[in-house]
């Protein structure tokens, strides 16, 4: 099959970014965005993982470029607040590497400290292990050019909080129409196929390869091409959003570097700070409540927050949770929703996007598509997407809430699945009872199971030795400094101020 001419039918985030990746890797090959004048992307705004900075370094986009327009924000971490227990005070899954040496100890050292001093929250493991979280703490943000604080990586360890709507604006009319790739607004009337999968659309539109990027309805993949859907509800429970943004009201600490998840009655609510706004939203199942009843709890939650809602406008969102069996067909793949969704827990919107992008662009570089090419391409990103979707299941399998009853449900729900390409959950699960296996892992699953207080095995150690209390007092004093070098640099706010926002 040849690939010189491209169709990605719809716009949104997911449409451009698949232009943007396509001209970037081919400018030579026919490429043309055609969306609806009518339809409205789901883009409310959006939290990233550090992942973004690859595909944007591979686009040779820069943060500077794309911010402001984005009304964008920077991201050091996301808090998990009342996942584990109502009022367990939260704990973080931050960004970058961990801070081990043979002076101040590992990841290991910090199980003994919580032994020997049972107080210790289960917050402070992040705090012990990242340096990140010297910044998270204090609130402040610096490009670390000098690398006074250790390991911070500026261009590796911050993502973004942006308006999603904007930045695929922002790469339509900035990067991908000014570098050729063309741009047609019609509605999708007529779809015509043949053996090789796509013939044309509203009987004039032709290509080698069609992407599909209309989002839920996966008009071209699922609904053309019937191809079937994996539901993936009896992992991940949730079916249903209410989102919206409310404003500031004091910007100067309100404005913070992490993505805030909470969990309440029937589900979660996600707080994303961006330049000028606050998205937040709630995530729950229908199962349990009704869309009514929801937007009544997400109100009592900002009501509790402090948070003003009375000029919010609300946006209820189905969502469509799992993966279609294949992702490329004859001449169509999808990308985006139309391909699969997760959940937003753990911030995977955009993920899967650039991601199942780049796998793409090493296929379509060997010339021709044969089908083992699309096997290769499917099997990649079913294994991406599922030890993703397992990962985030398994902050609701560590959960110990059973206060309703949906918490109850999830509390006897079973997450093993073998129909899974790759089964995460039980594989990482059942290695923190081998806690050698888990502490040469640095996957963020170990902050997911240790802020929930699945620890793994005791520490044999039955008193503190000298060189554990040695270690102990190392590992303070390097607290200290790390947290002596952040506090007096300037706030994000300020920082955003200086370096995107200056006029």
């Amino acid at each position: 099959m040849k690939d010189d001419k491209i169709f990605i039918v719809g716009g949104g985030s997911a449409g451009w970014m698949t232009a943007a990746t396509l001209i970037k890797a081919f400018p030579e090959k026919d490429i043309t965005v055609i969306e609806s004048p009518d339809i409205k992307t789901i883009g409310v705004g959006e939290s990233t993982l550090g992942q973004i900075n690859e595909w944007l370094d591979f686009l040779d986009i820069k943060d500077e470029d794309f911010m402001s327009f984005t009304k964008a924000s920077y991201k050091l971490s996301i808090r998990f607040e009342d996942f584990y227990k109502k009022g367990d005070g939260g704990f973080h899954y931050p960004f970058g590497s961990v801070f081990e040496n043979n002076f101040v100890g590992n990841k290991e050292f910090w199980f003994s400290k919580k032994k020997f001093f049972p107080e210790t929250p289960l917050s402070d493991y992040a705090t012990s292990i990242s340096t990140n979280m010297a910044l998270v703490n204090n609130n402040v943000l610096f490009k670390n050019e000098d690398q006074d604080l250790p390991l911070f990586n500026f261009k590796k360890d911050v993502a973004y909080h942006f308006d999603a709507s904007k930045f695929g604006e922002w790469l339509k009319e900035y990067y991908c129409k000014p570098k050729g790739v063309k741009h047609i607004v019609e509605e999708i009337i007529n779809i015509k196929t043949n053996e090789k999968g796509i013939k044309n659309l509203n009987n004039k539109y032709d290509a080698d390869l069609f992407i599909d990027c209309t989002g839920f309805k996966s008009l071209l993949l699922g609904k053309t091409l019937k191809e079937p859907f994996c539901n993936y509800s009896h992992l991940l429970p949730n079916n249903k959003a209410w989102a919206t943004s409310v404003p500031y009201k004091n910007k100067e600490k309100e404005l913070k570097p992490y993505t805030n998840c909470t969990a309440i009655e029937n589900g979660w609510v996600w707080n994303i700070p961006s330049w000028d706004k606050i998205g937040t939203g709630y995530v729950y199942s229908d199962k349990y409540i009704s869309d009514k009843k929801a937007l009544a709890e997400l109100k009592k939650h900002l009501n509790k927050k402090g948070l003003n809602y009375t000029k919010s406008t609300f946006n209820n969102i189905k969502m469509r949770v799992g993966i279609h069996e294949r992702l490329f067909v004859k001449n169509v793949c999808a990308i985006g929703l139309s391909a699969g969704f997760i959940e937003p827990l753990e911030s995977n919107g955009l993920l899967s996007v650039h991601e199942f992008l780049l796998n793409l662009i090493k296929i379509l570089k060997r010339g021709k598509i044969t089908q083992w090419n699309r096997d290769n391409f499917n099997i990649s990103c079913k294994k991406y997407f599922d030890v993703f979707t397992e990962f985030v299941a398994s902050h609701y399998a560590l959960s110990q809430r059973t206060d309703t009853p949906y918490w109850q449900d999830i509390s006897n729900k079973s997450f093993y699945d073998n129909r899974l390409v790759d089964s995460q959950l039980k594989s990482t699960l059942d290695c923190y009872m081998d806690r050698f296996n888990f502490f040469k892992s640095n996957a963020g699953i170990h902050y997911i199971s240790t802020g929930m207080n699945y620890l793994g095995k005791e520490p044999v150690d039955k008193e503190m030795s000298t060189e554990f209390k040695h270690i102990l007092q190392l590992r303070k004093n390097e607290l200290k400094k790390w947290n002596d070098i952040c506090k007096n640099k300037k706030s994000l706010l300020n920082f955003l101020k200086d370096t995107i926002y200056k006029s």
